[in-house]
């Protein structure tokens, strides 16, 4: 991993220092031990039947008497099957220098765009860890200059970002990867610049009523690489990541009506070969209390769009995806989730299930279940198609 701590350290040292001390550190995080096992034998050379991993994200937070905070949150992960799955990252380190008027973010962190459900079209700053998981919800930390100025008429937020971090893909070893491995050894960038060029982005979000509403621009190196044929040094067949440079403007929705929640992001692309539209809408409604219990029902459907069709660089394309939410509201904050996507052009298919329950008061016990049923030679998902697998992780908080 390589991000210029040296620049970012000497910076966030000097804002620490002009600040008032005060005696408020806080130290939490968790260690988790997963475990997960595929259902059917793996389809390339070298891959296992299961793997076991051990992931731990400690977490130091100071807050100084005038709202200014510093956290630092370093990650790790020990993997016994893929040598590319042990890694190390420091998803925060930054100092938050509060006024009455303005914020200002200095470091490495992690900003979150979208309101969906199954996937985050518009989220863009932070690049994906896809050897943390598939889902793509694990972000790697982003260095940023990050300015937010709040008024009565909405929220600007302000990005400089100085530093391009590359996706993380599992390596020949790993499971849930393309037939070809991707080797992050031979990247190459639109940008002469390369990982150093500077990406600028930013937001405008605003609450109406019962509507949150943000729009979005960001203009930089492309988070998501485009996949070129090559051969390794030894003369394998392999992938390697392209990185160009993007205009992409995004709109995030959101709706409240009652019980029912209306959401939609959607974005227009350029750079990324021929300027596209993709977008994903729909609905979440939940039955409060169900047969008098303390039980919460959600409902959640949601249709997604990319009008580059079979060569959209994501499975969401021509897809519905349905599911449900059940939260039972009880001492141990019990959870599940379930969620079926079917491919409208093919019968591609996607069964996802997640369920969590808290075992006393330090630790979570989390389960889930991935699989990939009847995907199409053409689709992404054919690429995984022997890699159903089940996720077995328990951690403890402190």
């Amino acid at each position: 991993m390589r991000i210029p701590f040296t620049g970012i350290a000497l910076s966030l040292a000097v804002c620490v220092s002009a600040t008032p001390v005060t005696a408020a550190h806080e130290f939490s995080g968790y260690v988790a031990a997963e475990g997960r096992i595929f259902f059917d034998d793996p389809l390339y050379g070298g891959q296992e039947a299961y793997n076991v991993s051990i992931a731990a994200q400690p977490e130091y937070y100071h807050e100084w008497e005038s709202g200014s905070s510093f956290i630092f949150a370093p990650f790790a992960r020990l993997d016994s099957a893929d040598p590319r799955r042990s890694h190390f990252d420091v998803r925060e380190l930054n100092y938050l220098w509060l006024t009455d008027d303005w914020e200002l973010r200095l470091g490495v962190g992690k900003v979150f765009w979208g309101v969906t459900e199954f996937a985050h079209l518009v989220d863009i700053i932070n690049q994906t860890d896809l050897i943390e998981h598939i889902d793509t919800e694990d972000k790697l930390g982003q260095p940023m200059v990050h300015l937010s100025v709040p008024r009565d008429w909405g929220v600007v937020d302000l990005f400089v970002l100085p530093y391009f971090r590359e996706r993380t893909f599992p390596g020949p070893r790993g499971r849930l990867r393309p037939g070809m491995y991707v080797d992050t050894s031979q990247t190459t960038y639109e940008s002469g610049d390369k990982e150093r060029h500077i990406d600028f982005a930013a937001r405008y979000s605003r609450t109406i009523g019962d509507w949150d509403i943000g729009i979005s621009h960001f203009t930089g190196t492309g988070r998501e690489p485009t996949l070129l044929p090559g051969t390794d040094s030894i003369g394998r067949p392999v992938l390697t990541p392209f990185y160009p440079q993007i205009n992409q403007t995004g709109l995030d929705a959101q709706f409240v009506a009652g019980q029912w929640l209306w959401k939609l992001e959607a974005l227009y692309r350029t750079g990324q070969g021929r300027g596209f539209f993709a977008g994903i809408g729909g609905f979440e409604y939940t039955f409060v209390g169900v047969r008098d219990s303390a039980a919460d029902l959600s409902i959640v459907g949601e249709y997604a769009y990319d009008d580059r069709g079979a060569a959209a660089t994501t499975p969401y394309e021509n897809d519905v995806v349905l599911g449900c939410r059940l939260g039972l509201n009880d001492i141990a904050s019990t959870e599940i989730l379930a969620g079926v996507m079917q491919d409208l052009d093919s019968p591609t298919r996607g069964l996802q299930v997640e369920a969590s329950r808290r075992i006393g008061s330090n630790w979570r016990l989390s389960l889930e279940l991935w699989l990939f049923l009847n995907p199409a030679q053409d689709d992404l998902l054919y690429n995984v198609r022997d890699d159903d697998f089940a996720r077995l992780e328990l951690a403890y908080y402190f």
